[in-house]
């Protein structure tokens, strides 16, 4: 829970971030989910250059999906570190990330493949029809994607946000090109473990506020 003066603290770190950007092209569901995204980074260029892409059912399928408890399946645990952890408390969302498991490190030597990878596709039936956040592994993502392509999930949505150089964009604009399931995306290399908590959190807090008015 929050303190009255970590509240006043944060309302007026969103103010000077609504008075630094002014205008801008997102809608009023989009808006806030940026925003906390840029209060979570210090980054304007998530509204710019490296702005962020909406799918056309995402944010209504993952408020969707959230409110009525579907499992959330990160690529490391950063992810749930950044995360306001009262939201799955009060809501029964399970959150689920298995890099560190030996069985996933094991398999991935055995496979040739990346921790992240194999780490997906055995959540693949948390993945169908839950959240998957994915703020660091592109390799993740692209295991995702393929599996949505396989026709093996259907997640509510995915958050992919991925940092980096290698694939990271690329795997990125992979995930905007994609019809079969709804996405948040950005452009570019930025992206990180805090931006991938920072959409939840912003998700969650609208899921909040529409049942409070």
């Amino acid at each position: 829970m929050q303190t009255e003066k970590g509240q006043s603290i944060e309302d007026a770190s969103m103010q000077m971030i609504e008075d630094e950007i002014g205008t801008h092209d997102y809608n009023e569901k989009e808006w806030p989910i940026v925003r906390r995204i840029i209060h979570s980074t210090a980054d304007f260029d998530f509204a710019g250059k490296n702005k962020l892409i909406f799918h056309k059912d995402a944010i209504e399928s993952g408020m969707n999906a959230l409110r009525n408890g579907c499992s959330i399946v990160v690529d490391v645990n950063g992810v749930i570190g950044g995360m306001n952890k009262q939201n799955p408390k009060d809501f029964g969302n399970n959150i689920l990330c298995n890099i560190s498991n030996p069985e996933i490190m094991e398999l991935a030597k055995k496979e040739g493949k990346t921790r992240s990878q194999v780490s997906m596709r055995a959540a693949k039936s948390d993945i169908d029809g839950g959240v998957v956040a994915i703020g660091n592994a592109p390799t993740a993502l692209l295991e995702v994607i393929q599996m949505v392509k396989e026709g093996i999930v259907k997640p509510a949505l995915i958050i992919g946000i991925p940092v980096g150089f290698i694939c990271a964009a690329e795997s990125k604009e992979e995930l905007s090109k994609l019809s079969e399931a709804p996405f948040i995306t950005n452009l570019g290399r930025k992206g990180g473990s805090s931006s991938a908590s920072a959409i939840i959190n912003a998700i969650f807090k609208l899921i909040r506020t529409e049942s409070s008015s």
